[in-house]
């Protein structure tokens, strides 16, 4: 997986066209930070769904693509994927489970297609976000992409 995660790192990093140097996140917040902080901002909703610009964050969350998350004492369930120039997350609260089977599932499947269909998704995304947040990390705002105005409180 270390070797995956490198390679993933590398080509992210040209496609960005970032020098080496940057590849290792610099002054980017992690991703794992934007995400707890944007559950936060929103008061732990019962759901959420965005994107993120691999440009703006750290991907310390590297293969993981359907886990539990904690924030503030609430557990999410979290898919995570990467949808160049994205990575997507769709977030659920829920108790927490154990995930290991679906995310070796998933992450079976983008292995299994190259990554093809998160691509298209991720160039998709690019056409039709909508509504843009700010999310404030300790290194800075964040701005996150929502393919549609999320209603606040909404159970779904």
């Amino acid at each position: 997986m270390r070797a995956l995660r490198r390679l993933h790192e590398a080509a992210v990093g040209l496609l960005l066209w970032r020098g080496r140097a940057a590849a290792g996140g610099g002054s980017r917040p992690a991703a794992s930070e934007v995400l707890s902080q944007h559950l936060r901002q929103r008061g732990l909703p019962h759901w959420t769904s965005y994107c993120v610009k691999y440009s703006a964050v750290r991907n310390d969350q590297f293969g993981l693509s359907h886990f539990n998350w904690r924030v503030n004492g609430a557990n999410y369930h979290v898919l995570r994927t990467g949808c160049f120039p994205f990575i997507k997350y769709h977030c659920s609260r829920a108790a927490p489970q154990d995930l290991a089977l679906q995310n070796a599932a998933f992450t079976a499947l983008k292995l299994l297609n190259a990554g093809i269909p998160t691509l298209l998704y991720g160039i998709g995304s690019w056409f039709f976000v909508s509504v843009t947040e700010t999310v404030h990390t300790s290194r800075g705002p964040v701005t996150i992409y929502f393919l549609n105005k999320e209603d606040e409180g909404a159970m779904y």
